[in-house]
């Protein structure tokens, strides 16, 4: 597993001097009760730590990108931009769950992909880079990894909502989703939607949930509809 986290270094670009603060953030409550050891042993207060600096990091890059946008909307922006289906989308894109200590349990019910667990994760991260690193690296690392072309995450994390705001400005049928199959072992499903205005389908997606082959799916019908307005 250490070969796994020097390969996480290199994915993310950032080599810690305390190596055992990788290990710490990569260490889920699930492998800690497992091994008997302290509370403390787990990534929940480097998850802590973590969501302060995001906190801080987003507000900043929020406040300094839209300077005419009042305090409510920077407040609702911030809280999109690092809820926890960003924060996860984001963990995917590094494959993060592949580095975690899980326990069996959580192992055997797929954990590595809940999102739950890698959002986690992702702020466990931050704070170990910042204790290890500072601020300035932890920052750097966010920027990287999260703020990072939020147009197209937003797209996709809250791809639903978007593609219901737009079947209902073009005054199109009513917008539905179809399950299309359902694959796997309880602990390990695969579910396929699609997404329908009216009877027409214009999405297809797959995801380890309902919600998120739903997610997908809506995903793909907004690139289908963007095409065919322009």
């Amino acid at each position: 597993m250490i070969r796994k986290l020097k390969e996480l270094e290199e994915k993310i670009g950032y080599h810690f001097t305390d190596q055992k603060l990788l290990s710490h953030a990569m260490t889920h409550s699930s492998y800690a009760n497992e091994k008997r050891w302290d509370k403390c042993e787990c990534n929940e207060r480097l998850e802590f730590l973590g969501d302060a600096v995001l906190e801080l990091v987003s507000s900043d890059f929020l406040f300094h990108k839209h300077r005419k946008m009042p305090e409510g909307e920077l407040t609702k922006t911030r809280a999109s931009m690092v809820c926890e289906p960003a924060l996860a989308y984001c963990a995917s894109e590094i494959h993060l769950g592949e580095y975690l200590f899980l326990g069996k349990g959580e192992e055997a019910t797929g954990g590595r992909e809940r999102n739950s667990v890698v959002s986690d994760a992702m702020e466990a991260l931050i704070g170990a880079i910042y204790l290890d690193g500072g601020f300035a690296n932890a920052k750097e690392f966010i920027h990287s990894f999260i703020l990072n072309d939020m147009e197209h995450k937003q797209l996709f994390y809250d791809s639903k909502t978007i593609l219901q705001e737009m079947v209902q400005s073009m005054g199109s049928d009513q917008l539905s989703y179809e399950l299309l199959s359902e694959e796997g072992p309880d602990h390990n499903k695969v579910f396929k939607v699609c997404a329908k205005v009216g009877e027409r389908e214009i999405g297809c997606g797959s995801g380890r949930t309902k919600k998120a082959a739903e997610a997908a799916a809506a995903y793909h019908g907004i690139l289908k509809l963007k095409e065919t307005q322009v």
